[in-house]
């Protein structure tokens, strides 16, 4: 015998099957939604600017909103580009030497740890020629094997330039007319939620957007203190290129593990190539050690977690959680879309403890 399902049951069930469908797309368009997840993320921080110029007025005359989008995509982009400008030419700077002064470094190297190697019946010598002989008798006797991953790595990594180019000319282009549209696109996300949840959607939508906020203002001074922790530190070890690798780090911290390695890397080169001896190094890596210390365990949960409501513990297991679950993009996101779901779950605890369920 059939249920009697009553038209509004009816009409609920169609409209949930209708998004499940729908997040099921969405996830099977994953690769081609990333320049538009993207895109929607940079117009989210940048949405407040270009309101900022719409509400500038110079006599009668008020900017349309075209105009403050550009003038808004021509800032993040200079600032972009200064990032850039700050990474070349200490590259330039640090490859010539680091190609005059390999040969001394593996000379030092070799000086090492060949003796210890030896002691434990390792023969191996690490200068020029040694490292030539090792490569030639790994490779020697498998040139088609090594011919077949270098072509397949080609075109591997051919398309994956390819993806990342158009993703890089596709974002601009989106978040123009996010930015251009905005307002009326949240209104529309906003008209779509049933009239029975509209105030209650709205309330939450106030409450993420305010941690989200708090989180981004959190993570700039985080970003601002260990920009200057880093080049302070490097400055007191006199490295040629500790203001512009101090604050590069700092910057980019915002992206895990990618602004602390490649400050690492670049201030390990310097390291290696102005000091005499191995102690240089070592004050590079106790500084940024020091660094990860400071930023993991004091400023992201103090200038981040405390603004977004969590504690340091919800921190750290947020950053281990998404992380183990979505990878590198997991550990970018965690603290945003844990602000978010901290926002549903407490709603969701106020309906529970209303519910006839909890209170019968």
């Amino acid at each position: 015998m059939p249920f009697p399902f009553t038209a509004e049951q009816k009409q609920t069930a169609f409209w949930c099957l209708v998004w499940l469908a729908f997040f099921v797309l969405l996830y099977a368009l994953g690769p081609v939604l990333t320049p538009f997840i993207a895109a929607a993320i940079i117009a989210y921080a940048l949405g407040g600017g270009v309101d900022y110029f719409c509400r500038l007025q110079i006599g009668r005359w008020r900017m349309p909103r075209a105009l403050a989008v550009v003038v808004v995509m021509i800032l993040f982009l200079a600032a972009a580009t200064a990032l850039v400008l700050i990474v070349i030419p200490v590259l330039t700077t640090e490859i010539p030497l680091l190609q005059a002064q390999f040969p001394i470094f593996l000379a030092r190297l070799d000086a090492l740890l060949t003796p210890r190697l030896a002691s434990y019946g390792i023969r191996v010598k690490l200068d020029g020629s040694g490292i030539r002989n090792l490569l030639a008798a790994q490779f020697s006797g498998s040139g088609d094997e090594i011919w077949s991953t270098v072509l397949a790595s080609a075109r591997i990594g051919g398309s994956a330039l390819l993806g990342w180019a158009a993703t890089l000319i596709l974002i601009p282009v989106v978040l123009f007319y996010l930015l251009l549209d905005w307002h009326r696109l949240l209104g529309q996300v906003g008209n779509a939620v049933p009239r029975r949840f509209a105030a209650q959607a709205v309330a939450a939508g106030h409450e993420v957007n305010v941690l989200l906020a708090q989180y981004l203002r959190g993570q700039l001074l985080v970003m601002l203190v260990l920009a200057l922790y880093y080049s302070v530190a490097l400055s007191m070890l006199k490295l040629d290129v500790a203001l512009p690798v101090g604050i590069l780090t700092g910057i980019l911290v915002f992206i895990p593990y990618l602004g602390f390695g490649l400050g690492l890397a670049l201030a390990l080169i310097a390291a290696m190539l102005q000091f005499p001896d191995w102690s240089g190094l070592l004050w590079v890596a106790f500084i940024y050690g020091a660094g990860q210390v400071l930023e993991g365990f004091f400023l992201t949960p103090r200038l981040v977690g405390e603004r977004i409501g969590l504690n340091p513990l919800a921190v750290i297991f947020a950053l281990l959680a998404f992380g183990q679950l979505f990878g590198f993009v997991g550990v970018l996101l965690a603290l945003p879309a844990s602000a978010v779901l901290m926002v549903a779950f407490r709603h969701l605890r106020h309906h529970y403890l209303r519910s006839s369920f909890y209170n019968a």
